[in-house]
């Protein structure tokens, strides 16, 4: 052994040697009240080159603080007589779980690690966010062919929630909702989500409307009805698949959604028929409403019926618009970019539109009005389209006056009505943070200058920020009206 390793296995006492942290505070973002949050972790650094002795590390606010702390595998508020090597550090998990309070504002916990060494006093600050919070716990289990279990419960369950008109379910807006499997909306249900309205999903958990129930999203321009996972910490900010799916099936042909943001799932919105029977009552309208980041499909329709305006639909897996056995539909002012850039890559168009079964060719009715399509891929639109010489099932499908970044023929005036095509996609101001306003410079979007613009721009006078759209001039395309 060299005398420079018996150096490193002596003891300091020397009061000027301390530890340090790896950093200076422990912040965690807004947690719901009983849930906790994930487990951040720092590290106790012995820079000397000497082994350091921490007398105790301990929580300020002891048995009664809401972290909870873990040294060498061990949890607890208080730990005594630890040894560092020379040059070495420890690791120290911290947790909080916040109490429920009836606080239905964001609420600051407070608390700090004190390390004792060598007659020092060393201080980490803690602090967290607390959220009081609707928990909608599953109740109930429905098993699957492949063996797995659907928990679900009613929207209905937690009586303190929501308030009563006979079978119409309105959600008290004054605190978040955070829910655990499928919150099922019955047959003959009418569920409302007011306006304000925060949802958080946990993993597998969604929103389901069973044939004959019926679900309004009643959100207003800056106070939208917000979807996502219930993870609140800045590494869930921007992760897809947190959450499942709005999964809305026939009976009902007033299904709203309005002023949503729904982010961070697996499907945005799933609008089907359930049943055998296609073609019969079912319709959703979709308007202002931005649905992004999904690690599957953004709007995802079956041999359904939607309207939609001024909505966004961007950055997903696959497609973001998904359309399959047709069915009716019309998308006026309304953007479907993708510009997916997470670890796995982007192998599908923005837009599919299916037409068919193996077994015959359904009716399908696609309108796109003043719409945009872009992303990073040289086509985003797929057709997958098949006719029959039966007269009863309609084909329709019509791009007018929208901006297409495809590769497929556009020659078919029928289909493409005064489309402008380009190989470059469009300018916009924050991709990153989801903003799909153009910059100022870009026109290619501008100066459609026809009957048909101006008539489709009537559909949704005002746009996506509530703007009025001048039907007597050439018109702006897209969700954003831009004079």
């Amino acid at each position: 052994m060299t005398f420079s390793d018996c150096k490193k296995d002596k003891l300091t006492l020397n009061v000027a040697d301390k530890i340090q942290f790896s950093q200076d505070s422990v912040l965690f973002d807004t947690v719901f009240t009983t849930l906790g949050s994930a487990t951040k972790n720092i590290r106790i650094r012995n820079k000397n080159s000497q082994r350091i002795k921490i007398s105790s590390i301990e929580l300020q606010g002891g048995n009664s603080s809401s972290f909870i702390i873990n040294v060498d595998g061990a949890k607890g508020t208080s730990f005594s007589d630890i040894e560092i090597a020379a040059n070495d550090s420890i690791y120290v998990f911290i947790q909080v779980n916040v109490n429920p309070t009836n606080v239905n504002t964001p609420m600051i916990i407070s608390d700090a690690i004190h390390v004792f060494v060598n007659g020092n006093k060393q201080t980490l600050p803690l602090e967290a966010w607390g959220q009081d919070a609707y928990y909608h716990f599953a109740k109930e289990a429905i098993k699957l062919k492949d063996g797995r279990y659907l928990t679900y419960s009613y929207v209905d369950t937690l009586k303190n929630s929501y308030t009563a008109n006979g079978k119409v379910f309105t959600w008290k807006n004054d605190k978040p909702h955070v829910i655990y499997g499928y919150l099922v909306v019955d047959s003959l249900q009418k569920f409302i989500i007011p306006e304000g309205t925060k949802v958080f999903l946990n993993a597998l958990a969604g929103i389901w409307v069973l044939p004959g129930g019926e679900i309004q999203v009643l959100g207003k321009k800056g106070n939208e009805v917000t979807f996502q996972g219930v993870r609140r910490e800045k590494d869930y900010a921007d992760e897809p698949g947190q959450w499942d799916r709005i999964w809305i099936n026939e009976g009902s042909d007033n299904n709203v959604i309005n002023y949503a943001i729904i982010k961070n799932g697996f499907i945005g919105v799933q609008a089907e028929v359930l049943g055998n029977t296609i073609g019969g009552a079912g319709r959703l309208k979709i308007t202002n409403t931005r649905i992004q980041n999904m690690s599957m499909w953004g709007l995802y329709a079956l041999a359904y019926k939607i309207d939609g305006g001024n909505n966004i639909i961007s950055n997903c897996q696959e497609y973001s618009l998904n359309i399959l056995l047709g069915g009716e539909y019309s998308f006026y002012h309304c953007t479907f970019s993708n510009f997916w850039e997470k670890d796995k890559p982007r192998e599908k168009p923005a837009i599919n539109i299916n037409n068919y079964t193996t077994q015959q060719v359904l009716p399908n009715i696609v309108y796109f009005g003043n719409c945009i399509v872009d992303g990073k891929r040289d086509n985003e639109i797929n057709l997958d389209l098949k006719t029959t010489k039966d007269t009863n099932s309609v084909q329709f499908i019509r791009f007018s006056n929208c901006w297409l970044k495809t590769s497929i023929s556009t020659s078919d005036t029928n289909r493409f009505y005064n489309v402008r095509v380009s190989n470059n996609p469009l300018k916009y101001k924050d991709l990153a943070n989801y903003k799909f306003e153009t910059e100022t410079g870009e026109t290619r979007i501008k100066g459609f200058d026809n009957l048909q613009a101006k008539n489709d721009a009537k559909v949704y006078i005002r746009d996506i920020e509530g703007v009025v759209r001048n039907t007597g001039t050439p018109i702006t395309i897209g969700p954003y009206y831009i004079p």
